[in-house]
């Protein structure tokens, strides 16, 4: 392979590819599965409020903040409305918060379940606003690898509940089935899954061995990352890689090589990192998806970015291995 890098990031172990639990499909058809699960000594659950995690640290991590069920009580769903008088007007106050999501994500060594309870704010929860709340983003590299993989099923499930209130058939409202890894239609009874979109992020580098990045344009002002895309309907991974490089910043690739993936429940991603070697150095931006594009070589990118002029992305995503495995090492400078 052409690539000289590899052995620098252990493309096994990305930040939100680590998981360890058994999710235990074959349980998700028990018809009392959840509450089974959410009564049985030794479930834990991971809570989810407006996409934060609760979390606590320890031993110098961040841990998820697991609970027992019979420790968690909840806001009455209709506390918005319980001071309303018979005949005030509904219209008039503010709106019922949304039913609790509650879905099964697995199971233990032991047979324990593991549950996510997701809520639409820390206040449904008593207690909830004295808990430390924390986004995937910016914990997901420092949660051990059970952790990691919980969150990021948990994370990726609520956004996908959240966005598919009605069946994409009939237009009727579903509710969530099997374990909450489905939702059923109540007019038409037809299931519906979560889907993942599969996107392409690369690391581009010329003959002089310089890394092509990009500023998007929903970006503030300094953030750089690799160029990435998703993958259109009957494309090959390898051919949207050499589409979105040329789309984005006119450059043509050739040698394009899968390094691994991650899980991007942001809300429904699947990132397939690559390396490309670029044929041509000329730029020319698109100016839609990409503002600014900018080849770097190694020291050039150290002094960018220990300058403030450059910060680059997360540690959880797969844009900063791409980034560290050509680097060579931990470039710093990340934004939040």
């Amino acid at each position: 392979m052409w690539w000289p890098y590899g052995g620098r990031v252990d493309w096994t172990r990305l930040p939100l590819a680590r998981a360890t639990v058994d999710r235990a499909a074959h349980r998700r058809t028990e018809p009392e599965l959840l509450d089974g699960a959410w009564s049985a000594p030794g479930t834990q659950v991971l809570v989810l409020a407006d996409g934060r995690l609760a979390t606590r640290a320890a031993d110098g991590r961040v841990h998820l903040d697991l609970r027992d069920a019979a420790t968690i009580t909840l806001v009455r769903s209709d506390a918005a409305t319980a001071d309303l008088d018979a005949d005030s007007d509904p219209d008039d106050h503010a709106p019922t918060p949304p039913e609790p999501l509650v879905v099964f994500l697995g199971e233990a060594d032991d047979g324990a379940a593991f549950l996510a309870l997701v809520v639409d704010s820390a206040a449904r929860l008593v207690g909830g606003e004295d808990l430390t709340w924390d986004t995937l983003r910016d914990i997901g590299h420092r949660l051990d690898d059970r952790d990691a993989g919980l969150a990021a099923a948990a994370v990726g499930l609520a956004a996908w509940h959240e966005r598919h209130p009605r069946c994409a058939r009939c237009g009727g409202p579903t509710v969530p089935a099997l374990g909450g890894w489905t939702r059923r239609c109540t007019l038409d009874g037809s299931d519906h899954y979560p889907r993942t979109d599969p996107a392409v992020i690369m690391a581009v580098v010329d003959d002089d061995d310089r890394l092509l990045l990009g500023h998007g344009a929903q970006w503030p002002e300094r953030r750089f990352s690799t160029l990435a895309g998703f993958v259109e309907p009957g494309e090959s991974a390898e051919g949207a890689v050499r589409r979105e490089v040329l789309e984005e910043v006119g450059v043509p690739v050739t040698d394009v090589v899968y390094r691994g993936s991650q899980p991007w429940p942001f809300p429904a991603s699947l990132m397939l990192a690559f390396v490309a070697r670029a044929t041509s150095t000329v730029l020319h931006v698109d100016g839609e998806e990409v503002t600014d594009a900018r080849w770097f070589t190694r020291a050039e990118l150290e002094a960018a970015v220990a300058g403030g002029d450059v910060l680059l992305p997360m540690r959880t995503s797969v844009a900063r291995a791409l980034i560290e495995e050509w680097f060579g090492g931990d470039v710093g400078g990340h934004w939040s």
